[in-house]
């Protein structure tokens, strides 16, 4: 039975991926903007999809308060330096130095949450709420991936 942990997975996979090729791309490869691009894409469509269907249900129980805060500051983190990789498009001398530190904080997140807030949020969640939360986020994760590609 498919359930919010493994669709969250199916995108945290990706973004290992578009992470690793970022890193490994040079700023004056036409590539790069690409794969930026689609990283763009997909850490925000995941982040909107996750806050909606796992933070904000986990939100609710005082043991996930704090945790769900953490990850949503992550979040934030994560979207600076999204945002700072961008303007950094023209400069390719800090290029690489942006990619990594996007890439680790991505990769810091990632495994955490897999590491520590599944956990939690698995001893809060039913079942059934793990199982109806799957097929909600995924729907909305491919909406969100539309409205951020515009």
């Amino acid at each position: 039975m498919d359930n919010i942990y493994e669709a969250l997975r199916e995108s945290h996979e990706l973004q290992r991926t578009l992470c690793r090729q970022l890193v490994r791309i040079k700023p004056d490869d036409p590539r790069a903007l690409e794969v930026y691009r689609a990283l763009r894409i997909e850490l925000a469509a995941h982040a909107a999809a996750e806050e909606r269907f796992l933070y904000a249900p986990i939100l609710l129980d005082d043991l996930g308060l704090k945790p769900s805060r953490h990850a949503l500051s992550e979040h934030h983190e994560i979207d600076e330096c999204v945002e700072a990789l961008g303007k950094a498009r023209k400069q390719p001398e800090v290029w690489p130095e942006r990619a990594k530190k996007l890439s680790h904080e991505v990769h810091h997140h990632l495994k955490e949450e897999e590491s520590k807030f599944f956990q939690l949020s698995g001893k809060i969640l039913s079942e059934r709420q793990k199982s109806s939360l799957a097929g909600k986020y995924r729907r909305d994760l491919r909406r969100m991936r539309r409205v951020m590609a515009e």
